[in-house]
């Protein structure tokens, strides 16, 4: 099924879906400077388009859920109360990080934010986060669990396992899947050939739907009503969500292979400006409110870089600690 037009959210939730998407934009946008800088070393894959459907699935979740997001999912963390102090201390590989120095990607989970770090093989995210769908039902616990991936991943034998089992076995389980137009680099018509991704749910027997991936509010409503579905015990749903990667696959991806014009096209339905005009145009947001906004965030984000610079990286004999289970 396709779902084409928004269907609008209370103000309060729409001004907080807004505020975390334009955190996640100026965090990023942040993140790009101290990569160019050199301050960030190895990768760094951001999110830019991506920013409705990380905030948009995640926000849709309660207390106790489970999501197991991508590595273009920072908006997904700071839903689920990750800081920006937080993200940098692990993206500088600092002792106080998520892997505590031991990584500087988001690679980082925590289960008491109820967040399984994104590992660089994204078919296997979703089946991890099945698995805690899995010991959901067999503890009778009213919560759901939430899967992130691309794609290029749904390729993969993983996630066809993983919503066959989530199908047969009546998961608690919602599958999110970043259609952002390019898995690396290669294009959708050289990975499939169905016309919608959602159209896959009819042979697990689930209900499956291709939604505006740039629209937070039309985002966030499928999600909940999958979710509330899900909790009620009937099931998991497959939900196809279609934007664009407006960046290429990590910082040092000039993308070539994308034609101008396709950037362009999409740059102008970026998410968090629809959504920005969306209020404005609503009387919920003026111009001088979204002022004091960004310069709220752009501080917390600016406190935070001073911080994780100035914090000590792990001291060397500490990283043969936690390799090995007791």
């Amino acid at each position: 099924m396709a779902a084409k037009t928004t269907v609008g959210v209370p103000k309060e939730t729409a001004l907080a879906l807004y505020e975390k998407m334009l955190l996640t934009r100026l965090f990023e946008q942040r993140l790009d400077l101290m990569y160019k800088g050199g301050d960030i070393l190895g990768g760094l894959l951001l999110g830019t388009g991506n920013e409705a459907v990380s905030v948009g699935a995640t926000s849709a979740l309660g207390k106790g859920d489970i999501i197991a997001p991508t590595h273009r999912g920072i908006g997904a963390h700071f839903v689920r109360g990750e800081t920006p102090k937080g993200m940098l201390l692990q993206i500088l590989g600092r002792a106080e990080g998520g892997t505590r120095g031991r990584d500087n990607t988001q690679h980082q989970g925590s289960m008491k934010l109820g967040i399984i770090g994104m590992i660089s093989h994204l078919g296997a995210t979703p089946t991890t986060a099945a698995g805690c769908a899995l010991a959901f039902k067999i503890r009778k616990q009213p919560n759901v669990a939430m899967g992130f991936t691309g794609d290029g991943a749904t390729s993969l034998g993983d996630f066809h396992e993983t919503l066959n089992m989530a199908s047969v076995m009546n998961l608690p389980y919602v599958m999110i899947i970043e259609n952002n137009q390019w898995a690396y680099s290669t294009p959708p018509q050289k990975q499939y050939k169905c016309a919608k991704l959602s159209d896959r749910s009819m042979s697990y027997g689930m209900p499956g739907f291709t939604i505006d991936g740039t629209d937070v509010e039309l985002v966030y409503t499928t999600v909940k009503h999958a979710v509330d579905r899900a909790r009620k015990g009937d099931g998991p749903t497959l939900i196809e969500t279609v934007t664009m990667r407006l960046r290429g696959h990590s910082a040092a991806d000039g993308a070539p292979y994308v034609p101008k014009s396709m950037l362009e096209e999409w740059n102008a339905k970026h998410p968090v400006d629809i959504h920005m005009k969306k209020l404005t145009e609503r009387g919920w947001l003026s111009d001088e409110q979204n002022k004091e906004l960004v310069e709220r965030l752009n501080s917390e984000i600016e406190e935070a870089v001073k911080y994780a610079k100035q914090a000590p990286y792990p001291e060397g004999h500490s990283l043969l600690d936690g390799v090995y289970a007791d």
